[in-house]
């Protein structure tokens, strides 16, 4: 429930492969193409290095953004699409693999899809007409939240986080069309915009279905939506593990949210008898979505349950369908201006419902064992760094470092792939029901989640495939996960010299590990459970760096009006100075005293900073820079790749950067944490 990642799930950031080397000097691992000299390192070493891409490259129209990940990811979407063509002529061997290959081709059957029109989704259509009672809505939620569309809350299964040995149930809020609680409340005059293209896109999709009423739903939806969107707490609220921790009995649970048959709901998701409490993240938002069922009209909850439906459906009905919900949800809320091509999409829903199958293709093809040696030998200097920093830190006492060494001790790394595979021998898959094997794919994995409930963590489960371009931290399990598909150039190189794979891939893993001494992450112990492990006087001076680090990223604005939330944004700025930061001391370990070579005129330490600010190269579309600067704890790429050298002495060495130069911040506006 609280990964930390390098980036978000559905951020796409870009790197160009640098040319060829000598054999008998390894690469630099730096790109040298985009350099735009009458810039200097010293006053934006961003736009030195990257200047030349940055004015001439032109985002593709299916993308929002680009970056070093969209580059990786795409190269990886190639690979997998040529294993599902492998499997497609005849080359699945088993029934999983053959389950991968009906599902692909589930979805690119476009013919049938367009036949069936809207006809997979009505017979959840008939389940909302039959509703004659109120008491019925908590049946449905429950339906939906173990289904394939939306409701006002989601319930999901994670570790305890004040009993990390066992499984828990969480209630948080939900049930919004749009990104977040700030698309419906803010005055921002784009926002404002989206709001008024939102009701004119629920309109039209109302019509393209033949649901009665569309402008009237339209506005009752948008009503009852905005109603939901004051009760919901902020990005920054939601951010707090002990605030968002509430253990609730079932017996109390009529007192957080009168009204509601929570017999019934606990009935149908199969989850009575199996807990004897849950754990609310809102406590608020539940009382308020109990006042607020009680006093909207059942016409007005139908009508808001059929959109949320058929805007789940959406992306898997007909042509028409996906058309307009591209239109709104990928140009108005994004910017792009065509969709993915459909193989592409296809293979994100293999992704999403069966991961792990199409992962163990992609390992057993794509994924050299020599590179998961060269990570661990990178990750044990990277530990190593950790744990001679702690031990000098000017913030951390004696009693706190007992407990972050500790932490350190226990902390498990992941890489490439699980030692355990997922077993998909319970889901069913045909060939020819796209929207019924979304359906059921959906239902397996929640049925799965729900079987862990009662018994011991499966600490050999991934939260990612192997294929997915991204790392994580997680605190419950206080475990890093590098998938395979990360490791490859440019964030890891094997032949490249080790400078750049220390300031990329390195700076990776340094901010990932970094997550279990952030601002929250500091918050759980060696075993995963949210107990203080701090002294009072050192979460003082860590907070006193942090209200500094926020203040000094809430400078920028990369679209005029709006800024980086600097408290939204803390625990991945903390990372991403973090890890660089120790990237850099584990460059040096690695060095084992010996002076490092210069390669193409550069210095070690040079090529190591270098790397890191070509891992950020990337542009973004206007309305999706807004999206993410409302609900991704994210900075934008460019501020990834400046603001962390300038709190780093040793960039300021390595480029001899000085006063009057506009990279400069003064020593004591420097936030040095690690």
């Amino acid at each position: 429930m609280l990964r930390r990642t390098i980036l978000a799930a559905s951020a796409a950031c870009l790197f160009s492969t640098p040319g060829a080397h000598a054999a008998s000097m390894p690469s630099s691992g730096i790109d040298l193409r985009y350099v735009l000299p009458n810039v200097r390192p010293q006053d934006d070493i961003y736009r030195h290095l990257n200047g030349k891409w940055l004015e001439d490259f032109r985002i593709p129209a299916d993308k929002s953004a680009y970056s070093m990940f969209t580059l990786v990811n795409d190269e990886t979407q190639k690979q997998l699409k040529t294993i599902v063509a492998g499997l497609l002529a005849g080359g699945a061997r088993d029934p999983e693999a053959r389950k991968v290959a009906d599902l692909y081709a589930s979805y690119m059957d476009v013919a049938r899809v367009d036949a069936l029109g809207v006809s997979p989704i009505e017979g959840e259509l008939r389940r909302i007409d039959a509703l004659t009672d109120k008491r019925g809505i908590a049946a449905l939620i429950a339906h939906y939240n173990e289904s394939v569309a939306d409701a006002p809350f989601d319930a999901g299964i994670a570790q305890d986080s004040r009993a990390s040995t066992r499984y828990a149930v969480y209630l948080a809020q939900g049930g919004l069309g749009l990104p977040n609680r700030d698309y419906y409340l803010s005055r921002a005059p784009k926002l404002v915009a989206t709001r008024a293209a939102y009701l004119r896109y629920v309109q039209a999709m109302f019509r393209l279905a033949g649901l009665a009423h569309p402008a009237r739903s339209a506005a009752e939806i948008m009503q009852l939506e905005t109603a939901l969107a004051k009760l919901q707490w902020s990005p920054v609220a939601n951010r707090d593990p002990v605030k968002t921790y509430n253990k609730t009995s079932l017996a109390d649970l009529p007192r957080l949210m009168g009204g509601y048959d929570w017999p019934e709901y606990l009935r149908d998701t199969g989850l009575a008898g199996k807990v004897d409490y849950v754990i609310v993240s809102q406590p608020s938002y539940f009382t308020g979505l109990g006042r607020l069922i009680e006093t909207t009209p059942l016409p007005v909850w139908k009508a808001y349950f059929r959109w949320r439906v058929l805007s789940s459906a959406a992306p898997y009905l007909s042509q028409t369908f996906v058309r307009r919900r591209f239109a709104f949800e990928g140009t108005v809320l994004k910017g792009t201006e065509v969709n993915r091509p459909r193989w592409q999409r296809g293979l994100s829903l293999i992704d999403v419902a069966m991961g792990e199958a199409l992962g163990k293709l992609y390992v057993a093809r794509y994924f050299p064992p020599r590179n998961k040696a060269r990570m661990l030998a990178l990750v044990h200097h990277l530990i190593e760094a950790y744990r001679a920093d702690i031990a000098k830190l000017d913030w951390m006492s004696p009693p706190s470092r007992v407990g972050a060494f500790a932490k350190l001790d226990k902390l498990a790394i992941k890489i490439g792939y699980p030692d355990k595979w997922r077993d998909y021998g319970a889901l069913s898959i045909r060939r020819d029901d796209l929207y019924g094997n979304v359906v059921r794919a959906t239902e397996f994995e929640f049925r799965r989640e729900r079987s862990k409930l009662g018994k011991p963590i499966d600490r050999t489960e991934w939260d990612m495939s192997p294929q997915t371009v991204n790392a994580y931290y997680d605190p419950t399990m206080n475990e890093v996960v590098f998938p395979a598909a990360i490791l490859q150039p440019p964030f890891f190189d094997v032949n490249a010299d080790e400078a750049a794979n220390y300031g990329a891939i390195g700076a990776v893993i340094g901010h990932e590990i970094s997550h279990g001494f952030d601002d929250e992450g500091s918050q759980f112990d060696a075993n995963g459970n949210l107990h203080d492990w701090m002294t009072p006087a050192d979460h003082a001076k860590f907070a006193a760096k942090t209200r500094a680090l926020v203040a000094q990223y809430s400078r920028y604005e990369p679209v005029p009006g709006f800024h980086v939330n600097g408290k939204l944004t803390l625990g991945e700025n903390i990372a991403d100075n973090s890890g660089l930061a120790i990237a850099y001391q584990a460059y040096h370990l690695a060095l084992h005293g010996r002076p490092a070579p210069v390669i193409d005129g550069m210095t070690g330490d040079q090529r190591l900073y270098y790397g890191f600010v070509q891992m950020w190269r990337g542009k973004v579309r206007r309305a999706q820079q807004i999206l993410w600067l409302k609900t991704d704890p994210h900075s934008p790429p460019y501020v990834r790749g400046t603001a962390p050298l300038r709190n780093q002495a040793g960039f300021y060495r390595a480029f001899d950067v000085k006063p009057g130069d506009k990279m400069y911040l003064p020593p004591n506006q420097r936030v040095p944490i690690w």
